[in-house]
């Protein structure tokens, strides 16, 4: 039997999935990619997640919070409808969360706000978090350092990030979730050199679809859009930098995705 491979982060309910969400799932789970993560990035999308992933148990998962991009339309009732949401079974980490300071979506104070609710949400709940972070490194780390002895665990999901800033991650107790951008030939580089740095105990892979598609992929998808089919291509990559097999990079990077969200 094929060893199954665990995506942490697909946008599932994204736009240019409504037509054929389903087909998505079966390719998916076709070449060993099962379960799936749904991420959660607005309260409209992240309750249209988890009711998805609801018709779908064991198969599907999906986290609940709000993207920095999106917290200028958080209101008082944010949190309460989190938390509401959270208490679903197939809802595994809060998030996704954080601070963008390279689009500025949201204003840098409300989305200071909205990040430091949703940590402390996690603390409360024992959830894992699901953490964004860009261009705003040392921010990000002042905001959570102080909720490290109450933070059940978390994952820096898409980690484009410096060795540096890979070192502090770690030394926290963060996971790190690693995308496509490693297939990159231009961006991706760096990340190639140093995610051996990385503990497989920590790992684990993403497409962050219908983002990041691999670049290398030898056949290019229509319009242009990534789908969990295709994590295997990016594990193949990840082994190779690892200097390790295909099967002990999957079967390590699943059993930690298993453990850390509790699935």
């Amino acid at each position: 039997m094929k060893e199954k491979l665990i995506d942490i982060g697909v946008n599932l309910m994204h736009r240019s999935f409504h037509e054929d969400r389903e087909q998505v799932v079966a390719r998916a789970e076709e070449v060993g990619v099962s379960p799936l993560i749904l991420t959660g990035t607005s309260l409209k999308n992240s309750d249209e997640a988890a009711r998805y992933a609801g018709r779908f148990p064991g198969k599907l998962f999906t986290t609940a919070g709000i993207h920095p991009h999106d917290t200028k339309n958080c209101q008082a009732h944010t949190v309460e409808k989190l938390r509401k949401l959270a208490s679903l079974p197939q809802v595994v980490a809060i998030g996704e969360c954080g601070l963008d300071y390279n689009r500025d979506f949201s204003p840098r104070d409300v989305q200071k706000q909205w990040f430091e609710e949703q940590i402390r949400l996690a603390c409360e709940l024992q959830l894992p978090l699901f953490l964004h972070e860009r261009d705003a490194h040392y921010e990000f780390v002042r905001m959570l350092k102080p909720y490290l002895p109450r933070l059940n665990k978390a994952v820096v999901h898409c980690f484009t990030g410096s060795l540096q800033e890979l070192q502090v991650y770690l030394n926290m107790g963060f996971h790190i979730g690693i995308t496509g951008w490693i297939c990159d030939e231009r961006r991706g580089k760096h990340l190639a050199e140093i995610v051996k740095r990385i503990p497989l105990d920590r790992l684990m892979i993403e497409t962050d679809a219908p983002f990041l598609t691999p670049r290398d992929l030898a056949v290019k998808p229509s319009e242009g859009r990534n789908e969990p089919a295709f994590l295997p291509h990016i594990m193949k990559k990840v082994a190779a930098c690892l200097g390790r097999s295909v099967e002990e990079t999957t079967e390590a990077t699943t059993k930690t995705a298993q453990e850390f969200f509790g699935i």
